[in-house]
């Protein structure tokens, strides 16, 4: 189920989820390696969002997004890493 409240952003090889409320934006960005890759790079949840699942939230959607697409994700940021870890039933879309 997508979360409702982010939106995928794509540009050429590169894009970003975001959820935005209040004035303020939380992202994760991520780069397409070939057709069947993407690396997230970076993770930005600003205080206001902090502590509200936000940040899960953005990886979440980036992982339903990859099974329904058929991609795995290289988590190169360390908060998307640690959800990774967090979260063994994300393993059928990890990059090994």
């Amino acid at each position: 189920m997508k979360e409702p409240h982010i939106k995928l952003h794509e540009a050429g090889s590169k894009g970003r989820y975001v959820h935005a409320a209040d004035g303020k934006e939380a992202q994760m960005t991520f780069t397409r390696i070939g057709e069947k890759q993407i690396i997230i790079d970076h993770t930005e949840v600003p205080p206001a969002f902090r502590g509200q699942g936000i940040g899960e939230a953005l990886v979440r959607r980036a992982v339903e997004d990859a099974r329904m697409n058929g991609l795995k994700i290289r988590p190169l940021c360390p908060f998307a890493a640690a959800q990774f870890r967090r979260h063994p039933e994300w393993g059928d879309v990890l990059a090994r």
